[in-house]
């Protein structure tokens, strides 16, 4: 596989890249569960065997269309057993498959397919379908839509997924041999669309080599073992969630695939008892809440989550615990632990939170209940993750330590660098950014951070702009920003919403047209930014903004600061760029205030 690879653990496929991954899981694992579904109201369970077979099926059904290898073929659904079956469908195929988010606008998958020249693309239903029938007239490479549900809906002459595993049917599987048999380490595994710091989403371009390597690092740390059952809602567009299918995959562990609707989350952990859920901090955030409100005395529970702490930390160290200790932790854990750790299904090892930031108090507390929350660290230019803590090695606020095989070090100005064979290729046809991007075989994340010396990596801020919501959802404010500006009254917006719920804006009029309206309302120009009038002629602007962008990078609320930005008030730059944080800190009420409206 290369100089400087990590070979696949015993325990695991042994696959040689992702395209014959599924079907020797299919050998290896046989009868178990891969893949766990409602029905109705009750769990269904696919096995290893039915995984394998659905994937063979749909991989020669897109080889009979005609779909070649290297080819782009896409995915625009939510999370569900589907979405694995068309990947890995895809990947036997030897295409390539791209992910489109379900919560993309209609212009935003058009962008992607466009620009990946996908062949096909395989919609979740008819809502999904529609956002591409809006488009697919300026979709020259566009062959074949695929519908993984069709029922209830029009779909025209797309193909139902059950139509296209029939046409695979047809075919000698030595067809699909073949065709996995010619897919080499190098070659394009998966495309991955992600946000820059200015302009459209860049094509990471990650190679069955990058995600073959980087499942057997998370092999090797014990993340997943066989038998296991990970719940997954994450969307599998996004590199973590499509790392926890290709780990499980291989291992031989279930997946518990969500219900579609966020309310559930706490619901089907607790009716799947997963023993691995990787999740984003929002979550960890309302259960968090979830559990201590409930709590009537602060002080009572402060003292429960230290004696937690410090007897679980015993506990891992393999030390006595005192007897002092232990009573008061025996009654902490009848009354609080067990409870907490009943939300999560009471069978958990461990949990990892990634994408976002999150608060170490809430990491101590679920540590101290008995559900190990654990921080990683990667991008999607990284094939997820590059630095992780582990069970028997970890450290609150730091992100871990790097994977096997991973190098990280911190340049002069702070920023974190990465090398290691997990490293992307490139963005698709963007040579320029992808230069600037790996420079001497180091990834320059864009982070800034530090090592201890004992090796945990820890992210003290950013270079680049980019806002990650407390969901995990990447944005790039300055396209926001931009389309705002392009009011006539407009003169600066800035979005906000990093580890925040939602996204809302700043905005200043600008002082040139403020006259302008004025008269035109009958206004003073100092009662503009206070005025109603002022307030629905940006709502507009706002509106036009959102409509081009899916719900969650859409702004929520927004406020008209009472001047406009300078370089003399030190929110400018010589260049006029604006200084994002010297803007954050000095309106920091203000932004306080909008995240508290009702």
């Amino acid at each position: 596989m290369g100089v400087g690879t990590l070979e696949p653990t015993e325990d695991s496929t042994g696959s040689k890249t992702m395209a014959d991954m599924v079907l020797l899981a299919g050998e290896k694992h046989g009868s178990n569960p891969a893949q766990r579904y409602k029905k109705g109201e009750e769990w269904t369970d696919i096995a290893f065997t039915e995984l394998a077979e659905v994937a063979a099926e749909i991989g020669l059904g897109l080889i009979d269309l005609g779909l070649e290898k290297g080819e782009r073929a896409a995915i625009l659904s939510h999370t569900r057993p589907e979405w694995t079956h068309a990947n890995f469908g895809i990947l036997t195929a030897g295409g390539a498959s791209v992910s489109i988010y379900q919560t993309n606008s209609p212009e935003e998958c058009h962008y992607v397919l466009e620009h990946s020249e996908s062949r096909a693309v395989f919609v979740e239903d008819a809502e999904q379908l529609a956002k591409v029938r809006e488009v697919e007239d300026r979709l020259p490479a566009l062959e074949w839509i695929i519908v993984l549900d069709p029922a209830g809906g029009d779909i025209g002459d797309a193909i139902p997924l059950d139509a296209l595993r029939e046409r695979g049917r047809g075919l000698e599987r030595s067809v699909l041999d073949e065709r996995v048999a010619s897919v080499g380490d190098d070659d394009p595994a998966v495309f991955i669309y992600t946000s820059g710091t200015t302009g459209p989403p860049k094509g990471c371009i990650l190679t069955h080599r990058n995600y073959r390597q980087v499942t057997t690092m998370s092999a090797q740390q014990g993340v997943l073992e066989e038998g296991d059952t990970t719940y997954l809602f994450l969307p599998l567009a996004h590199a973590f969630a499509l790392l926890v299918q290709f780990v499980s995959v291989d291992l031989g562990g279930a997946i518990a695939y969500w219900e579609k609707d966020p309310q559930k989350i706490v619901p089907n952990l607790m009716e799947v008892k997963p023993t691995y859920f990787p999740s984003v901090p929002r979550i960890f955030e309302k259960i968090y809440t979830m559990a201590t409100s409930a709590s009537d005395d602060p002080e009572k529970l402060r003292a429960a989550v230290e004696l937690g702490l410090k007897v679980r930390q015993l506990q891992n160290a393999g030390q006595e615990v005192p007897e002092q200790l232990q009573g008061p932790f025996d009654e902490a854990e009848e009354q609080l632990f067990q409870n907490v750790r009943n939300i999560f299904g009471g069978n958990i090892r461990q949990c990892v939170t990634g994408a976002a930031p999150i608060a170490q108090e809430i990491l101590e507390f679920f540590y101290a209940c008995g559900v190990p929350v654990l921080e990683g660290y990667g991008m999607t230019e990284t094939s997820t993750v590059a630095t992780v803590n582990e069970l028997a090695d970890f450290r609150f606020g730091s992100v871990g330590k790097p994977l096997p095989g991973v190098e990280a070090k911190i340049a002069e100005d702070g920023e974190v660098l990465l090398r290691g064979p997990n490293i992307f290729k490139g963005y698709y046809k963007n040579e320029d950014a992808t230069g600037d991007t790996i420079i001497d075989g180091w990834l320059h994340t864009g982070d800034l951070g530090k090592l201890d010396e004992d090796g945990f990596l820890y992210i003290t801020g950013r270079k680049k702009d980019i806002i990650i919501t407390a969901g995990g959802k990447n944005i790039t404010p300055a396209n926001l920003e931009n389309g705002l500006k392009q009011n006539r009254w407009i003169s600066q917006a800035v979005v906000v919403g990093d580890r925040r719920p939602y996204l809302v804006a700043l905005i200043t009029i600008d002082p040139e047209e403020a006259p302008a309206f004025a008269e035109q309302n009958g206004l003073e120009v100092e009662a503009l930014p206070d005025s109603a009038e002022m307030k629905a002629e940006v709502q507009k602007a706002v509106d036009i903004v959102n409509a081009k962008v899916g719900p969650v990078e859409q702004i929520k609320y927004f406020k008209i600061l009472p001047h406009d930005l300078s370089q003399e008030t030190g929110e400018l730059t010589p260049t006029l760029k604006v200084k994002r944080n010297v803007v954050t800190d000095k309106f920091e009420g203000d932004i306080d205030a909008l995240y508290h409206q009702r």
